[in-house]
């Protein structure tokens, strides 16, 4: 029935209107959410080059015909490490050998091995590569099962602890059968004893490997010297390393043989301040 009086009806709001909105809402926040995720993937790139270029570095190679192999290109200082197996070496030779601005910038030696035995070049190696300038370090192979306390006397015995050398290096590559446990005590022993003698932090030498396998996470504050060939870049290990022994094939004036060559991973300055510890 009618009043008398108008009314005009209140149009209801178009769903779809609604739904736009929302939808406007939720893409403005999927553009800030985007945003967010793309600034924070940039700087962890940036964070993550940073490190890299101011820790170890990828390589590239390139051929030297006189030193017989590839030679990463972005390292300053190159060296060797040798043992009686080179044979008699002609160190003044060594140390005058250069190729395109590279040469041989310190060797380590192996000086002993288990309890007892001596390698039969290390003293004559020693005096010689001394007497010449090359910057030098003694290694002992280490053998698990066998007290570490008794192979860092062997090693302490025929090492002299002398001013400018670079630190003592402890060079396991094989387990024979121990359990990790066990040898990594027995490791740990000897590292003890190098550093309390020497007072320089041993150097670790492994393959990328065994290192991976069995010591990874356990000796995080030695510096770490691992062999790795093959690679076009880097050893594969997650942690930084010291040294990296990527060849066993180079050649040198004055040895004979076969000799495996290594880089050093930081500049002349930190290089001379590991001989200075």
């Amino acid at each position: 029935m009618a009043t008398g009086k108008s009314y005009k009806k209140k149009q209801p709001q178009k769903a779809g209107n609604k739904r736009g909105k929302q939808s406007l809402v939720r893409s403005g926040r999927f553009w800030k959410i985007l945003a967010i995720v793309t600034a924070v993937m940039l700087l962890f790139s940036i964070a993550r080059y940073i490190y890299t270029m101011h820790h170890n570095k990828d390589a590239y190679f390139a051929h030297y015909k006189e030193f017989g192999i590839d030679l990463p290109q972005n390292f300053e200082i190159h060296g060797i490490d040798v043992s009686h197996h080179q044979g008699k070496i002609n160190w003044p030779m060594v140390k005058s050998m250069e190729s395109e601005n590279i040469k041989i910038g310190f060797v380590f030696i192996k000086a002993t091995e288990g309890y007892t035995l001596v390698d039969k070049s290390f003293k004559d190696n020693w005096f010689q590569a001394g007497l010449s300038g090359i910057p030098r370090g003694a290694y002992h192979f280490f053998i698990p099962g066998k007290s570490g306390a008794l192979q860092a006397q062997n090693f302490i015995r025929h090492v002299p602890a002398e001013q400018g050398i670079l630190p003592p290096v402890v060079d396991i590559e094989q387990r024979y059968g121990v359990a990790p446990g066990v040898f990594r005590k027995q490791l740990q022993i000897m590292l003890d004893s190098l550093e309390s003698h020497y007072k320089l932090k041993p150097i670790i030498y492994t393959y990328a490997s065994f290192y991976n396998d069995f010591l990874d996470g356990h000796f995080d504050d030695y510096p770490l010297w691992v062999a790795h060939y093959f690679e076009l870049k880097n050893p594969r290990t997650d942690r930084d390393w010291l040294f990296w022994q990527h060849s066993e094939q180079g050649h040198v004036y004055g040895i004979k043989r076969k000799v495996d060559f290594n880089v050093f991973s930081g500049d002349s300055a930190a290089f001379k301040k590991l001989m200075q510890q």
